[in-house]
């Protein structure tokens, strides 16, 4: 049954293009009848499977708002700024990013596991108290997180040079609202709101920046990285209040009154791994930024900032269908529905890796274009862009590999191997950054991912018994 609903879809699509002893060719009136319908499908979400073509595509379209908003905004900063002001801005929010990313103690992919178990189960009492705990908990963390580096701030001196001063001192106010937001996006995606969890980070910040840095600069105000931290706390802090608004007003009514439930050991037991996957995951995006930033100038440290981060926007369709597919394998988990899992992971898997495969091209034939943008200058980074392009590539070859792994218990599992994937990346970078510069970080990075990819290919086929890789999707036959 799971797999007559889950390509369903494809049937009625594939019916009326053609039937015993006709031509394999078609009009165009047909294809175009049959496309349209397919998308009516998914639009509406008739079916389990068209339900989740259509948060993919959801998560996709948001991501991709996001990536044009962020893009707009970061070749303004880099234009108002200049190189060396933008460097000392991306340095201070990588830090941002990575911190948050710690404090919000590996929540997010908790409610992304736990939420549509407790929902398929009727555990409404432990639902209404992880909802409660999850939220208040990396509040508190990202606050501890906060204050304990404004003290090291405040200790270090004279010793902190004074253009990073004041940027890092009004990015860490933005630690515990972004802790906050990740774990509230986990929430949405955990119950297939994709708009209520996504639009507020990821269109809504960036708006709130762009207006906020072209107000100071209309107005004269100095467009350093100082006010950029500025104007980037005060877009953290509105996205994330709205943000949490739409998450509360769309759960009561969605969640049956029940006496709030706790079970702290094992969500903590739970949690505790995804922590360290969190962890590894912003090593894996932000260590070569940050080992360049130790061994390049400013400048050097926005050029391969640019390139790199480019041609990472390819990973949004790895998130976008990571996101759509995480509730289901947990579902289907919790029934016992393992072929309808294997089509599902099939399925993701095509959905990942076709569309990254266009969006590298298209990405890499405008390269030198967009990264001119920021400045003339960061062409010289374009080489950057092929290397990186090869882990992405592998990465998404896999599929959402790291949400099947964890929404199906294996997360001890794939912590140990993204925490191996983050200690060869830092290794890599430290040994080839001081000899070859930005390339050499670009090496170190696209060299872990394959890594981690084929030990998550390897974990899946051992451990879950399916194979997740493009070549096995290729092969299998289609029901």
């Amino acid at each position: 049954m799971a797999q007559s609903s889950s390509f369903g879809t494809a049937e009625r699509l594939q019916a009326p293009l053609s039937s015993p002893g006709e031509s394999i060719a078609v009009s165009p009136v047909r294809f175009v009848t049959g496309f349209a319908r397919l998308a009516a499908d998914i639009w509406r979400g008739n079916g389990e499977r068209s339900r989740t073509q259509r948060d993919a595509v959801a998560a996709f379209t948001v991501r991709v708002a996001s990536a044009a908003i962020l893009y707009l905004s970061q070749v303004a900063l880099a234009r108002w700024m200049g190189a060396f002001e933008y460097g000392i801005y991306v340095f201070v929010w990588t830090w941002v990013l990575v911190l948050s990313g710690l404090s919000h103690l590996g929540l997010p992919m908790l409610m992304m596991r736990f939420v549509p178990e407790y929902l398929v189960r009727g555990e409404y009492g432990l639902l209404r108290g992880l909802l409660r705990g999850a939220r208040i908990v990396p509040l508190l963390a990202g606050s501890f997180v906060a204050v304990a580096g404004l003290g090291l701030i405040w200790l270090a001196g004279d010793r902190l040079h004074d253009p990073y001063l004041l940027p890092v001192c009004l990015a860490l106010v933005c630690v515990p609202l972004c802790a906050l937001s990740e774990v509230q996006d986990g929430i949405g995606r955990g119950r297939g709101w994709m708009a209520v969890g996504l639009l507020p980070p990821y269109v809504l910040r960036p708006l709130l920046l762009l207006a906020a840095m072209g107000a100071a600069h209309l107005l004269g105000l100095p467009t350093d990285a100082g006010t950029a931290a500025g104007a980037a706390q005060v877009a953290t802090w509105a996205a994330a209040l709205v943000q949490a608004l739409l998450v509360s007003r769309r759960l009561e009514p969605a969640i049956h009154a029940a006496p709030r439930q706790y079970d702290w050991r094992r969500w903590r037991s739970a949690a505790l791994p995804l922590l360290v996957i969190s962890a590894c995951e912003l090593a894996l995006q932000n260590t070569d930024v940050l080992i360049v930033s130790a061994f390049m100038s400013p400048v050097e440290v926005g050029m391969y900032f640019a390139a790199a981060k480019t041609m990472s926007l390819v990973m949004f369709v790895h998130y976008a269908v990571g996101s759509a597919v995480a509730n289901r394998f947990s579902a289907l988990k919790a029934r016992g529905d393992h072929a309808g899992l294997e089509a599902l992971v099939r399925d993701a898997v095509h959905w990942t890796f076709w569309p990254s495969l266009v969006g590298a091209i298209i990405i890499l034939a405008l390269g030198k274009p967009l990264l001119w943008l920021f400045n003339p200058e960061f062409t010289a980074a374009y080489p950057v862009m092929f290397v990186v392009a090869v882990g992405f590539l592998m990465r998404a070859s896999m599929g959402p590999a790291e949400f099947l792994l964890n929404m199906l218990g294996e997360q001890t599992l794939c912590a140990l191997v993204l925490v191996a994937a983050a200690v060869l990346d830092a290794a890599l970078c430290l040994a080839l950054v001081p000899v070859y510069g930005m390339l050499g970080a670009a090496i170190a990075t696209s060299t872990a991912l394959t890594a981690a990819a084929l030990m998550n290919y390897i974990v899946a086929r051992r451990r879950l018994e399916l194979e997740i890789s493009i070549w096995a999707s290729l092969r299998a036959p289609q029901t």
